[in-house]
């Protein structure tokens, strides 16, 4: 009764998405069920931290990373809150658990001679069709402005002051910032749009990047082009769009850009996200090694 609310408070009242909600629905199921076999019932006022630590515990013991672990942990603070809200508890047995350190993961990300062997060479990497040239903008759109998937997906026409050469991204929680773009980039969008047009008209959505059927794109189609194209430059195992942010944000501070104009680049809320960007290549480190030290 307790968990079948509290799922549909996400659903409904905070509006989760379906991806959220499934994560939520299944970690409070093996929460629920490991409860019941030390217990024998789930009653979340019987329920202490060192049921929760138990739990964390039985789980890394199966191979759940630390990552998992804090992903499933947000998910109990999220329904013990609410517990709190409903008047079923005074206490929040989840505060007195400190979740597990994470090790720290470099973003994987392609050396600029890879990104560029992408884009330099139009006729050899993508094909001579509206298909291969709106892939070809796609990946180009996610390099040099560093955006994410969903903001990526999400782009109108409207977006784009082809004037002062910015477009608006509409990122997290509807957030909103302006990113600069060249006048390469800009040529590109023109005529890909003009390519659009020719081919089906003026579309009422207002999508700048379509399917062949001239309707929005969603997210597997975008990892299956990233992935497709990635994999021509690259022996990446991790082949996702995010690489393309990760390498824009790293070439920008590799050649010297502030990390907190990139912070408002990427859109990020706080600088500690924008500072896992701060790696150096090796290619760097040891162009840097060879220029300062005397006995290099």
């Amino acid at each position: 009764m307790f968990i079948e609310k509290f799922l549909q408070y996400i659903k409904y009242e905070k509006a989760y998405s379906s991806h959220t909600f499934i994560s939520y629905q299944t970690d409070m199921e093996q929460f629920a069920a490991f409860v019941e076999q030390q217990k024998g019932r789930f009653d979340p006022p019987d329920i202490t931290a060192n049921d929760i630590r138990s739990w964390i515990l039985s789980i890394m013991d199966e191979g759940v990373g630390a990552r998992s672990v804090n992903r499933k942990l947000t998910t109990l603070r999220t329904f013990f809150k609410y517990m709190m809200r409903e008047g079923v508890l005074t206490i929040d047995p989840t505060a007195k658990v400190k979740p597990p350190k994470m090790e720290k993961r470099l973003p994987v990300f392609l050396r600029e001679e890879q990104a560029g062997s992408l884009f330099d060479d139009f006729n050899s990497v993508f094909p001579d069709s509206f298909e291969g040239k709106r892939d070809r903008l796609l990946l180009e759109l996610l390099y040099n402005l560093g955006v994410r998937e969903s903001e990526l997906i999400n782009m109108k026409d409207c977006d784009f002051d082809f004037d002062r050469n910015t477009v608006r991204v509409t990122g997290k929680r509807n957030k909103q910032r302006y990113v600069p773009f060249g006048d390469r980039l800009k040529k590109d969008i023109l005529d890909y749009v003009n390519d659009r047009n020719t081919e089906f008209g003026q579309l009422d959505d207002g999508w700048l990047l379509v399917r062949k059927n001239g309707e929005q794109l969603y997210p597997v189609f975008v990892w299956r082009i990233v992935g497709k194209y990635i994999s021509s430059v690259s022996t990446l195992s991790k082949r996702s769009p995010h690489v393309l942010r990760h390498t824009f944000a790293t070439a920008m501070l590799n050649n010297g850009a502030d990390i907190d104009a990139v912070k408002e680049l990427l859109g990020h809320a706080n600088l500690a996200a924008t500072q896992v960007y701060t790696h150096t290549t090796f290619d760097r480190l040891r162009k840097i090694y060879k220029q300062a030290h005397p006995r290099a």
